[in-house]
């Protein structure tokens, strides 16, 4: 029996997670405060416990057995400003197109390239989201949160959060649940425009000098164009990181595949399209049983209606293998397994 009235018991997780999943949770409840999130978790000290944001980059493998606490603490709020930007207190369930919603509509700058990523503001802060050459570290100031393993309310720095590609300390600190983020925007635009696609489509609407509202809409319509949408056919965005290899394995590459594409990280390493590496194996649109590769875009995998977490599972495994055995690149997920 819940001994919370807000927690409900053996909860089905479909709608809770875009992959469209039917796993179930033992018990699931929503915590809208810092107060409901702590109330929540000492009612059940000793079953395992797992912070869901909008289930946009989860894979759920089985039933959890223990309290799924879907954070859902709203609000974008005004806390101050300087010359060149203005700093936000965003709350971790607020979702994120909200926030963009939010930067357009005050002429504020920094996240427009983020648009249309599924998730809520807590997500991005986890996931350290990014596209078309921008992340989400570059406009976070501080993270705030409540560790369940301490009993105890932190503030992280940005440093302290350790952001990387598509990492932070969130991915592997499960006590941690991410109450609010503090969010530094610019009041001048300074647009990356560079990534391919973006110019192109400026110049097919005859943009010369672009405003806000003219690069998010560009890079909506690209996503829509790319992207299925999750309300159509189950899926989490890019499953996978695209790979970092040391330069010399790449010129090598280069030998064998003279049109193998790749972008300078420093340190003398290249990062490789992991779409191209999986399409160049032969999986894109391949389908198998309930689920398959997107026809668009090989990086993402797809629920065509009643797939279980562990058929997409190992149609991934078998993506890596094979991407492994031709090129020998090591493909890591970037969606969280559950």
């Amino acid at each position: 029996m819940a001994i919370n009235p807000s927690v409900i018991e053996d909860f089905s997780l479909k709608s809770n997670n875009t992959f469209a999943i039917s796993a179930k949770a033992k018990y699931f409840a929503q915590a809208k405060s810092v107060v409901c999130l702590k109330n929540l978790i000492s009612s059940y000290p000793h079953l395992p416990k797992f912070f869901l944001g909008a289930g946009s980059n989860v894979l759920l493998t089985q039933d959890f057995p223990g309290l799924i606490i879907k954070i859902a603490i709203p609000g974008i709020s005004y806390l101050y400003e300087q010359e060149d930007n203005v700093f936000l207190e965003a709350g971790a369930g607020e979702p994120w197109e909200n926030l963009i919603d939010y930067a357009i509509q005050h002429q504020l700058y920094g996240i427009e390239n983020l648009t249309l990523i599924p998730g809520t503001v807590g997500g991005a802060c986890v996931q350290n989201i990014g596209a078309y050459s921008a992340e989400f570290q570059e406009v976070v100031e501080w993270v705030k949160l409540y560790d369940m393993a301490e009993n105890v309310e932190k503030i992280l720095t940005k440093q302290e959060c350790q952001f990387g590609y598509r990492e932070s300390i969130f991915k592997h600190s499960p006590s941690f649940a991410i109450v609010s983020v503090g969010i530094r925007l610019n009041k001048k635009p300074c647009f990356r425009l560079q990534y391919p696609g973006i110019k192109e489509e400026m110049q097919k609407r005859g943009v010369s000098t672009p405003t806000l509202l003219d690069v998010v809409e560009v890079i909506r319509n690209i996503r829509n164009s790319k992207l299925p949408d999750t309300k159509k056919l189950g899926n989490a965005g890019s499953f996978f990181k695209n790979p970092k290899i040391s330069l010399k394995q790449y010129e090598e590459l280069r030998q064998s595949y003279p049109l193998v594409p790749g972008f300078p990280e420093g340190d003398n390493q290249v990062k490789v399209p992991a779409g191209w590496l999986i399409e160049q194996c032969g999986w894109k649109g391949k389908r198998r049983g309930n689920c398959g590769v997107y026809e668009k875009q090989a990086l993402i995998l797809v629920n065509y209606g009643e797939a279980q977490g562990n058929e997409i599972l190992l149609l991934a495994k078998e993506i890596q293998s094979s991407v492994q055995s031709k090129f020998h690149i090591s493909l890591e997920t970037e969606v969280v397994i559950l």
